[in-house]
């Protein structure tokens, strides 16, 4: 017979679920001038708007981030794609969607546009966030419509203008037919149709002429609204990095001993390098290949899991209840991740996810297919341990044998690979128009509905 679960109980479990596994970054430097020669804050260029740490300190004081207060700075995004920062090759782009600056525009407009939702709160932002690296630092797997649960990482979008495949799973191949399927998920922001979007954003004021301007006089459809969120994704380019300044730029004194220590170990002995590129002129760190490192493995075969989990009661305080409290109060039971094995059905794909970029990996934790992994060194020591050992683990992973020195000549690589724009691409999200719901906009509650 279940046990019944006290209702504070199930109080305290939602509030767990969405708040647990809080990742807290680093404060970037104070202030800073951004290319454009303005003013910005740079602390707000990276991390949650919340830091919650020492919370369970009977002395915390908040350090919470206002977005009413917050202020950005415009960019010309058409300058990333037709100049890329230093260790970016050119970008490709489709023949049918030439990137102009309307189109990014109203790309970027559309991104932070929560009314594509179905009632009118997620935005492609609100999983993708700019200061957490355009993914989610505070969740291992983020949170769609009326917190309905997703089933892996939000992956960055951090220079994603070059991925051959996209999602972890590889099932898109395409920015502009991508963008859909979150739109459309029923965990995510569950609009019900694309024809449903189309009209919303059709009766939407704000929009008026932005489609016809930027494509000719064609308007919001299934193609023009791709292209636009296209455009915008593909002008997220940060690179220029320690890293890069050094390898690619020719400037020895652009990091320290520690990182060029950990760059002979990555195409050394820990031969990272064989998944996570660099190529003679430029480094995307990936291979655009798929590869089982046994986490998705290891959660499979692990079943129904233990009999309690760790939860986050609040900042600081945790405690271990029942799994079937956990269970009960998110009403689904997420399933076992297949990875690629979900688009091919071939059985030898089963556990393959998409290699990763490590370009700005300092800014998009927590790591791999299903945020399991909260910390660099936590990635590095997975690595270095041989992954999860299964009968379809990638030839490539193996125990490594790394010394303590060696490991922290590694995790000194990766923070090394931050771009140096990162703050102006930032700051230029923050400037965009945030889409919050208003009394002229087609909704149940207001004289101007979508005809039902």
């Amino acid at each position: 017979m279940r046990r019944a679960v006290p209702d504070g109980l199930h109080f305290f479990a939602r509030g767990a679920l969405i708040a647990a596994l809080v990742v807290v970054q680093a404060s970037a430097r104070t202030s800073g001038e951004l290319e454009s020669g303005q003013a910005f804050d740079e602390r707000q260029s990276r991390g949650p708007g919340d830091v919650k740490e020492g919370y369970e300190r009977a002395d915390y004081r908040t350090r919470s981030r206002s977005l009413l207060e917050r202020r950005g700075v415009k960019m010309d995004l058409i300058r990333l794609l037709e100049d890329p920062p230093l260790g970016l090759p050119p970008v490709p782009v489709p023949a049918d969607n030439p990137p102009t600056r309307a189109k990014i525009e109203l790309g970027r407009k559309l991104f932070f546009d929560r009314r594509l939702s179905i009632n009118d709160t997620l935005s492609c932002a609100a999983c993708h966030i700019p200061e957490q690296g355009f993914t989610n630092n505070e969740l291992r797997t983020p949170v769609g419509v009326e917190g309905r649960s997703v089933l892996r990482n939000s992956p960055t979008l951090y220079n994603v203008a070059y991925q051959e495949h996209l999602f972890l799973d590889g099932r898109e191949v395409s920015l502009e037919n991508q963008v859909w399927q979150p739109i459309t998920a029923h965990n995510e922001m569950a609009a019900p149709a694309i024809g449903y979007v189309i009209r919303k954003i059709g009766r939407m004021r704000d929009y008026d002429g932005m489609f016809e301007e930027a494509f000719d006089g064609r308007g919001p459809d299934i193609v023009t609204i791709g292209q636009a969120l296209a455009s915008y994704q593909r002008t997220l380019l940060a690179a220029d990095s320690p890293f890069d300044r050094w390898y690619f730029g020719g400037r020895p004194d652009a990091v320290g001993e520690p990182v060029k220590r950990g760059f002979a170990l990555f195409s050394g002995k820990a031969q990272c390098i064989v998944c996570h590129r660099v190529e003679a002129d430029h480094a995307l760190f990936v291979d655009h290949r798929f590869h089982n490192t046994g986490l998705g493995y290891e959660a499979s075969a692990r079943g129904k899991g233990p009999e309690t989990t760790r939860v986050q009661l609040a900042p600081g305080v945790f405690t271990e209840i029942p799994r079937a409290a956990v269970d009960e109060v998110t009403r689904q039971r997420l399933p076992n991740d297949l990875g690629l094995y979900r688009v091919t059905e071939s059985p030898g794909d089963r556990w393959k996810f998409r290699t990763q970029t490590l370009r700005n990996i300092a800014l998009t934790a927590p790591y791999m297919h299903d945020g399991a992994l909260d910390t660099l060194r936590e990635a590095i020591d997975f690595y270095d341990r041989g992954g999860v050992p299964n009968e379809l683990l990638s030839p490539l992973i193996r125990p490594l044998g790394l010394t303590e020195r060696e490991k922290r000549d590694l995790e000194a690589l990766l923070r090394a690979l931050t771009g140096s724009n990162v703050p102006d691409i930032v700051a230029d999200a923050f400037a965009a128009p945030i889409g919050d719901l208003s009394a002229e906009d087609p909704n149940w509650a207001n004289e101007n509905t979508l005809g039902y």
